[in-house]
């Protein structure tokens, strides 16, 4: 039985290739984009899953309450061992200091060879992999960096940096500064994990890096990248952790500051998705593309249906036969089944290959590295074999339940009509949920790319172009001060700056202030920003009150923004000209306030923000460029920065290019979902277009009469394309709220944000108006050209 089912399937497939084809093409972008999304979000859910303990183990992190809650995923570097000492409710305790950008080299070989490492140098504690399940390969796991001056590196390090000689024994050098002896090899770090150190320092080295941050005493620093892990005992509740650090607090920090500040832990599986915490990627984010993709899979099955469907009226006479001959509904039922199960596995096999063929460029959008292969991923392989069932059934019930039903009679007769099939009425809502679909994708797409053009284009209360961006890479005063006048008098450079961070910048340093005789601090933290004189000019500030900064070292004096004046509830920027602040652990007067600038993405409000002088915090030349003379400018920048760091690796940024990665994930959301438009456009058409040539061959007859009685090409396309404009019509009414409810909320994460405008959602409805018109067009004009002699003459 089940072989002539395919027998006749295969045969009616044969005979409908077009319908064949349409329903294989839809069903397989359809799937592609669900595979894809699927091993997306598997991937993302995940991380740090490996870990043998991953239910017990935390982070600590730290909140701030004040005028409002600042969530830092940092914790002071004195807290590890104050928890060790204080209770039992952990089996192993680990802090970890993560680097940001560091210079590696090998001061062993010939050539000395230098690595300028972005996030892959840690100072951990041994402790860290009793809790991280990380496999040491060589080395003794009982002392690995226990002592100082050790490190641990992966395979790929140890490959990257001695090639095939043995690297156990191999010194490192951290920062032209501090060398370290490699005890031990991990098995490189799985790609799903948030923890991508390759590097380990001995913890005991700390206090070489960071003497500050290292003592004992300091508790005010926190940083997000000094954090600390607990193993919980098996019994150990988070509950219970947390009730104990509202005692720590006050136990270590000032009484003010235990006011404010609160410890808690962070479960593992939290970590990957919090963004109040720093988190990587947005949970919502990753349901949004699962439903996406369920939209794109329902609507190819729309498409088959809607297909299917209209399909059944030129079936009719088969299954009278099949009826007469004593075919009873079951049967019937099962051998459209089996034709649906042979377009899904085709569609299946299809969507497999397209999916294979663009993992790679979904790997590049999100700096993944999924891997596509069926046979050893079994979580793959089971959503495929789940999916064909669903799509198989969910696509093959209705029309095999619609041939089942009919009537041997009327269907010998050929008197099936559309009334017998469900009428219009189905394939109406099929249509509309179809292109509901497209106008919600189509406008989500509008409105990110909108706030991202904001985003970009809108005036951030400083200049951004022309702006390059080179590293400091010591605090060396004569080399800054050197290098800052060679830089000057380089042809096309308009001024320099030695600074800490650009005034919007993704790393900022927050501080306390008192203002005047206080004798408290403020309830509200501020931004601050070590720079040189020249600051102010070369970001083009605004200076609205008093005066820029004098030269000079040290911190002396600073220049405050708007925000300070009004939360210090100050009538005008003057009156805080020649008052005391204290700030960042200085004393001063302010001698000037500046206009309001972005000091952060549009996500964030406007923060009060300071600028002072202070060379040893100085990480970047900031150089206002003329872009005409940009390229002779870069290559005398690289001599001379090379000259005055010749042991450190030159490099440099655009500042526009780094204030673009405040909008990273947003412009990835954009370009999945420019895509997935696209498609569900393209699945749209494909089924409108076997829609209309299905109502072309049943109206064969009447466009002939019309043609005779004198109707122009224009009254048959208007035959055509009035139904299916109002379908369009209905499905915008639809799809308008819901994509209004989308995209309020995912403005709402923006403090400064597009409106929903109208256009937005006239734009949307237009441009599926003229893609359907075209497609609906391109078949009815066929039809309408046709002699009106051969329509008259078919049967």
């Amino acid at each position: 039985m089940i072989r002539n089912y395919i027998k006749v399937a295969l045969r009616n497939l044969k005979h409908n290739k077009a319908y064949a084809i349409i329903n294989v093409v839809g069903l397989s972008l359809g799937i592609t984009c669900g595979i894809l999304i699927f091993m997306l979000v598997s991937y993302h859910l995940s991380f740090d899953s490996f870990h043998r303990n991953k239910q017990r183990i935390y982070r600590v992190v730290t909140e701030f309450h004040e005028e409002s809650i600042e969530y830092q995923p940092g914790v002071p570097q004195p807290l590890g061992k104050a928890v060790r000492d204080n209770y039992s409710f952990a089996e192993h305790v680990a802090r970890i200091k993560t680097n940001r950008k560091v210079l590696i080299s090998l001061p062993g070989a010939k050539d000395v060879k230098k690595f300028d490492e972005e996030e892959t140098v840690a100072f951990a504690e041994p402790q860290f992999f009793d809790i991280f399940n990380f496999p040491l390969l060589q080395g003794d796991r009982k002392t690995m960096l226990a002592e100082p001056n050790t490190a641990i590196i992966t395979q790929k390090m140890a490959a990257k940096y001695f090639g095939t000689e043995e690297a156990i024994g191999k010194i490192i050098r951290y920062n032209n500064k501090t060398d370290f002896k490699v005890t031990g090899i991990l098995k490189d770090i799985p790609n799903n994990t948030d923890y991508k150190s390759e590097i380990y320092l001995s913890y005991l080295n700390l206090k070489d890096a960071y003497p500050d941050l290292a003592r004992d005493d300091s508790w005010t620093q926190v940083s997000s990248s000094m954090q600390c892990f607990l193993l919980l005992k098996p019994s150990v509740t988070q509950q219970n952790v947390d009730l104990n650090f509202v005692g720590f607090a006050k136990k270590y920090l000032a009484p003010e500051d235990a006011k404010t500040t609160t410890y808690k832990l962070q479960p593992l599986n939290d970590i990957h998705f919090n963004t109040d915490y720093s988190g990587e990627t947005d949970r919502r984010m990753l349901w949004a593309f699962a439903l996406v993709g369920l939209f794109l899979i329902v609507t190819a099955c729309v498409n088959f249906i809607n297909l299917a469907t209209a399909q059944v009226l030129n079936r009719a006479k088969e299954v009278g036969v099949r009826k007469v001959m004593g075919g009873v509904p079951k049967q019937l039922f099962w051998q459209f089944i089996s034709e649906t199960a042979l377009i899904t596995l085709l569609s299946v096999a299809g969507a497999c290959v397209l999916a294979y063929l663009a993992l790679p460029y979904l790997n590049d959008l999100f700096g993944t590295k999924i891997q596509f292969n069926t046979g050893t991923d079994i979580e793959l392989a089971s959503f495929l074999v789940l999916l064909s069932l669903v799509v198989i059934f969910l696509s093959g019930s209705y029309p095999g339940l619609v041939l089942a039903k009919f009537q041997p009679v009327i269907a010998l007769k050929g008197e099936v009509s559309q009334k017998n099939v469900g009428g219009f009425s189905l394939r109406r809502v099929l249509v509309i949920t179809q292109f509901a679909i497209s106008q919600v994708l189509i406008i989500g797409t509008i409105v990110i790319a909108s706030q991202m053009n904001f985003s970009r284009t809108t005036d951030l209360g400083f200049n951004k172009q022309g702006i390059i961006l080179l590293p400091v890479p010591t605090d060396d005063k004569m080399k800054m001060n050197t290098l800052h006048n060679r830089l000057a008098s380089v042809p096309g450079v308009e001024s320099v700056s030695i600074c800490h961070q650009p005034p919007a910048s993704q790393s900022n340093n927050l501080t306390g202030i008192r203002y005047g005789n206080n004798v408290k601090d403020e309830l509200w933290e501020i931004n601050e920003k070590d720079a040189d004189d020249q600051y102010i000019k070369t970001f083009g500030l605004k200076l609205i009150a008093g005066r820029n900064l004098f030269p000079s070292d040290t911190s002396r004096e600073f220049v405050v923004n708007e925000v300070v004046v009004k939360k210090l509830n100050l009538r005008s920027p003057q009156d805080i000209i020649g008052k005391m602040i204290r700030a960042g652990g200085n004393t001063g007067p302010v001698v000037g306030v500046i206009k309001n600038f972005h000091n952060a993405s549009f996500r964030q409000g406007i923060a009060p923000v300071f600028l002072t002088t202070n060379y040893q915090s100085y990480d970047n030349y900031a150089i206002k460029v003329n872009l005409n003379n940009a390229k002779p400018a870069l290559a005398a920048f690289d001599k001379l920065w090379t000259e005055t760091y010749p042991d450190h690796i030159y490099s440099y940024q655009f500042l526009d290019e780094r204030l673009a990665k405040f909008y990273d994930q947003d412009n990835t959301m954009l370009k999945l979902i420019e895509v997935f438009a696209c498609i569900a456009i393209l699945i749209g058409c494909l089924g409108l277009y076997g829609l209309i040539s299905f109502m072309a061959l049943r109206k064969t007859k009447e466009i002939g009469v019309r043609k005779v009685l004198g109707a122009s090409v224009q009254n048959i396309i208007w035959l055509f394309g009035r139904e299916f404009g109002m379908l369009v019509l209905v499905a915008f009414v639809i799809a308008a709220p819901l994509a209004w409810w989308a995209m309020h909320h995912y403005l709402q994460d923006f403090k400064y944000r597009i409106a929903l405008s109208p256009w937005i959602f006239l734009s949307a409805v237009l441009i599926t108006i003229v893609i359907s018109s075209l497609t609906v067009s391109y078949r009815s004009v066929k039809a309408a050209l046709a002699n009106p002699v051969k329509s008259l003459r078919s049967k």
